[in-house]
């Protein structure tokens, strides 16, 4: 955690949610910086270790604050101080649409983080895009709430997966410009399965030579390819 980061508690369907929530640098410098967007990170499987805290997720956090994002990264039910016990992603699915609810309500954010209470960016929060990002099981509810977004008339920006769980849980069809990040030596998802979940829907799927599932020692390939995709992608129609 740096100084740019701030933990804080939202009141969630179960109980109490921790979030952790990371600002662009210059939003510090300058009180008037102009946001791109806010990021809703999921983490991985809460029973094997997953948290806000995973270095995937980390990094995805760091790179999309490079972008101008502010990101949040919410521990799900029974991780860290959150509330609640695993729900095989049912519940996971409504904690996570909740926040990205809350997330789009400044009064939300001025009760829940009273120290930002008079920062400027607060009153841009409901007019801001919406990215979703997840890894592993966290792409499994990332995808699952990009798509309830969507049903609802409130699309996301994007879709970012990374260690997708393909043929593991089940894992929807996706927007098309879903940027999807693996690892070429993935042994708990392998990249066969991806492109089997990929294939029909004419994905593009973004391997990263010699990358395990948890990206040892390539963190910085995953910030990469994010940042060439966000900084000079074409939009298919």
């Amino acid at each position: 955690m740096n100084s740019r980061t701030q933990i804080i508690h939202i009141d969630g369907p179960v109980g109490l949610i921790q979030l952790s929530v990371d600002f662009p640098e210059e939003l510090k410098k300058q009180p008037d910086f102009q946001l791109r967007g806010m990021a809703l990170l999921a983490h991985p499987h809460p029973l094997q270790g997953g948290s806000m805290d995973n270095k995937v997720i980390q990094t995805l956090a760091r790179t999309f604050n490079q972008l101008a994002y502010i990101s949040v990264r919410p521990n799900f039910r029974g991780v860290g101080t959150s509330a609640g016990t695993y729900d095989e992603g049912r519940g996971e699915l409504d904690d996570l649409y909740y926040v990205s609810e809350w997330m789009k309500q400044s009064s939300a954010w001025k009760k829940d983080m009273p120290s930002a209470s008079g920062d400027q960016w607060i009153d841009q929060v409901g007019n801001l895009p919406l990215m979703i990002g997840g890894f592993s099981f966290g792409s499994f509810v990332g995808s699952h709430l990009c798509n309830r977004l969507v049903e609802l008339g409130k699309p996301a920006e994007r879709l970012v997966l990374v260690g997708s769980a393909a043929g593991k849980w089940d894992l929807p069809e996706v927007p098309p410009d879903t940027l999807v990040i693996h690892g070429e030596l993935d042994e708990t998802i392998t990249l066969a399965q991806v492109f089997d979940w990929a294939r029909p829907q004419e994905l593009t799927v973004q391997v990263i030579p010699g990358a395990d599932h948890f990206f040892h020692r390539k963190l910085h390939c995953i910030r990469h390819i994010i940042l060439q995709q966000w900084l000079g992608q074409v939009r298919p129609n």
